[in-house]
């Protein structure tokens, strides 16, 4: 039983967002045309409080992109995103939701960051989702979503951490940077993770 992980396709990672994600929203027709090849699709979503503690504005004298240490972790400080009951923390409206089973949303602590759709930054708490895909007979993870370099990369990682066989789907998510992205496909593959573009799932199945 496989799974497609779709992470953080929200309006704040789109172009015109807080925090976009240069092309962002180019996956989505991609992503939609993806779900219907999957057991089961899940979804994760950024769902920050007010003055979440990752948030540059948080800090006096501090702008986006700074690095910080956050109570004993390194921190990138970002604009604020994806703030709870927001427009900008919804799910984009292109993106089709109806295949979508179950949402966790992360990054609610406001004192911790949450780039994992599984745990947490510090990995002190986690959000349920490897339970629920355990539940449902899931063997294999399939993500896709935004920010490949961030969110998407670090999913992966707990989902091989948690005994998933892994796959990111690399034509279906999009990079804050394309340095990082490289980087983060690099590690994924020394850890056991797969690297697959789309053509692969969408070809037509021979009779």
């Amino acid at each position: 039983m496989n799974a497609l992980l779709l992470i953080d396709i929200q309006n704040d990672f789109v172009p015109g967002g807080r925090l976009a994600v240069p092309d962002g929203d180019a996956i989505i027709p991609l992503v939609n045309a993806l779900q219907p090849q999957f057991d089961l699709v899940v979804a994760s979503q950024d769902w920050h409080p007010a003055g979440h503690h990752s948030f540059a504005s948080s800090h006096a004298d501090r702008s986006a992109c700074d690095q910080i240490e956050l109570h004993g972790l390194p921190q990138t400080l970002w604009p604020d995103h994806c703030l709870q009951e927001t427009p900008g923390a919804s799910l984009h409206p292109d993106l089709e939701t109806h295949r979508v089973e179950a949402i966790f949303r992360k990054g609610t602590a406001p004192e911790i960051d949450s780039y994992s759709a599984f745990h947490d930054n510090g990995h002190r708490k986690a959000t349920g989702l490897a339970d629920y895909l355990r539940g449902r007979g899931i063997t294999e993870v399939y993500l896709a979503g935004l920010a490949g370099d961030y969110c998407v990369y670090f999913s992966a990682l707990d989902s091989l951490a948690e005994g998933f066989a892994t796959t990111l789907i690399t034509d279906a998510t999009r990079p804050i940077s394309a340095d990082g992205f490289r980087a983060a496909l690099a590690d994924l593959q020394s850890k056991g993770a797969r690297l697959l573009e789309s053509p692969a799932l969408l070809a037509p199945q021979e009779a």
